[in-house]
């Protein structure tokens, strides 16, 4: 009786920290920080004055929720078997890490697109490179001085994440299964970030359409292919592959569906951007593609007027999120998120991944659809 009790602690447990367990989180930092040194050391030897970037990078990395390397350890541990896991842990953690710093590089990057202001409170790459430029009083623009100076932090963290992936301590043929992974997954983000700027340059489409850039730009990228990389690493059989994508693509949208309404109605304590940002910088969501199929003529007209509005006040977003209410998007983007989770769920049974795996990555979906991580 008393063993049953423990396991079901230990599965709760699981459950609602899912990111820590297997000191995931520590451990995915400590490899961040022992890149930056090694980093910084050879560019501080190229030039003093290369210390701005490694700063600015440090501070990104010091913050976010580990999702990605999250889901590539676990589609790794769910399948490998305990051999492996007793002999190359470490490894992985250290080769999965390097999706942080491809995160950020599409952070930084994205930011530049969107001309945002914040990222996880502070001010955006290209933004504090500007406020640099300015507090130096150095000659040009400091926005296009800034600009430039975020899109080489970019491409050096770009390059820095196959570093990390291909230096990890597996040996050749797990690597290669992995790249070959990695690779497809940074195509489909690139054509997913496309899509999004053609998204905004076009005004917006349907639901559809929007939906298609969240399959690309969020959900492979930010679940499903992690879980690949990780089964690849595991040389796990198709069946598993199959499971972690019926798992990963329903989740992966419910999870970019949380980020949208988080952009419109979200705590800027919890979202690190300022209330209603997104509704400033225009983003053509599934909740505004949902809204604008819905909305009469008055609040189509409002919806064009006010959306993308850089200078939108507080009165200005108020309206827009009442439109999104009233027009029933909001209730409708729930509802989709709710059966988007449940689609995800159910793809779990699968009896090449184990228990342990199958009872984080549960824990991992309701965190991530709830936004308690």
């Amino acid at each position: 009786m008393l063993g049953d009790r423990n396991e079901a602690s230990n599965v709760s447990e699981r459950v609602r920290a899912p990111l820590d367990v297997a000191d995931l989180r520590p451990r995915v930092q400590a490899t961040i920080d022992e890149v930056l040194t090694r980093q910084g050391a050879l560019l501080s030897a190229v030039s003093h004055e290369m210390e701005p970037l490694v700063a600015a990078l440090r501070d990104l990395l010091a913050g976010g929720k580990r999702l990605r390397p999250a889901f590539a350890y676990w589609g790794w541990r769910g399948a490998a078997d305990r051999t492996d896991i007793a002999t190359h842990d470490d490894a992985i953690v250290h080769a999965v890490t390097g999706l942080e710093f491809l995160q950020a590089c599409a952070l930084i990057h994205d930011d530049v697109m969107d001309g945002s202001d914040t990222r996880r409170g502070l001010p955006a790459a290209h933004r504090r490179f500007a406020g640099l430029h300015r507090g130096e009083q150095w000659l040009g623009s400091p926005e296009s001085f800034g600009v430039g100076a975020a899109i080489l932090l970019g491409d050096l963290c770009l390059s820095w994440a196959d570093e990390v992936l291909l230096t990890a301590d597996l040996p050749r043929d797990t690597l290669h299964r992995a790249k070959a992974i990695y690779d497809e997954m940074r195509s489909e983000l690139m054509a997913g970030q496309y899509l999004d700027l053609l998204e905004q340059a076009c005004g917006g489409g349907s639901v559809d359409r929007a939906l298609q850039v969240v399959r690309y730009k969020s959900a492979k990228y930010t679940i499903e292919r992690p879980l690949h990389i990780g089964a690849a690493l595991a040389g796990a059989p198709t069946s598993v592959f199959a499971a972690y994508s019926g798992y990963g693509l329903p989740l992966g949208e419910a999870f970019q569906l949380r980020d949208d309404v988080l952009g419109v109605f979200g705590d800027p304590e919890q979202t690190g951007k300022p209330a209603g940002d997104d509704l400033r910088e225009g983003k053509r969501t599934v909740l505004i593609a949902v809204a604008t199929e819905r909305a009469d003529h008055n609040q189509r007209g409002r919806l064009r007027t006010l959306l993308g509005d850089p200078g939108l006040d507080a009165t200005g977003v108020q309206t827009l999120r009442s439109i999104i209410e009233d027009t029933g998007a909001l209730a409708s983007t729930e509802s989709m998120i709710e059966d988007l989770l449940q689609e995800s769920l159910n793809s779990l049974d699968n009896e090449h991944i184990s228990i342990e795996a199958r009872e984080v990555l549960t824990g991992l979906a309701f965190a991530a659809t709830r936004r308690s991580l």
